[in-house]
């Protein structure tokens, strides 16, 4: 073999062997093997963007699901209220269903002990929409998050719109924390 043909094998990677590119670090793969402390400090600052973004990842998902926890909770109680409320009841009938969590707007405050939320209803006789504020019951733990939490409502006032003959009619109905009721008239 003459010189230039080596020369021209050694700039390309490959070795005189008959060893596959593999084991040779030729050009098809590349070894990162414990041999050069080179990659040792190239690689520290990856790992540690890597587990940062992981650990980002994973408090953003673990919020929402908590929020999530806390939308469910909260309106569920709010409806058991809304469907022991005789002027809810007659104005959009049993059973009352939740919308979808996308369309309710939630506000959590102070240690997520206290939330205002606003999430659709919907009827047999009409829809609607309910606002309310309520407080959590229960102590705070490491892992209380986890757990289910009764929630006491303290303000509820539900919109809703029940439909007639003529044009779309809209009623206001105030529930106060003791459970009386105002009616709005029809607007």
């Amino acid at each position: 073999m003459s010189w230039a043909a080596a020369a021209a094998r050694k700039l390309a990677g490959i070795s005189q062997s008959s060893d596959p590119p593999a084991l040779t670090g030729g050009l098809l793969y590349r070894s990162y093997g414990s041999g050069s402390s080179g990659s040792r400090k190239r690689s520290l600052p990856w790992r540690v963007v890597s587990i940062g973004a992981i650990s980002l990842a994973g408090g953003l998902v673990l919020s929402a699901v908590n929020d999530l926890a806390i939308f469910h909770g909260c309106t569920t109680k709010a409806i058991e209220k809304a469907a022991d409320n005789p002027k809810v009841v007659e104005a959009i009938g049993v059973p009352i269903v939740r919308g979808p969590w996308y369309e309710a707007s939630l506000e959590v405050g102070h240690r997520r002990r206290s939330v205002s939320c606003t999430f659709p209803v919907s009827g047999p006789h009409g829809s609607g929409s309910f606002q309310i504020e309520a407080t959590r019951n229960g102590e705070d733990g490491m892992l209380s998050f986890l757990r289910h939490h009764d929630w006491e409502i303290l303000t509820m006032e539900a919109h809703l719109h029940v439909p007639s003959d003529d044009e779309q009619q809209k009623t206001l109905v105030k529930v106060a924390s003791n459970g009386s009721a105002q009616s709005g008239e029809p607007e």
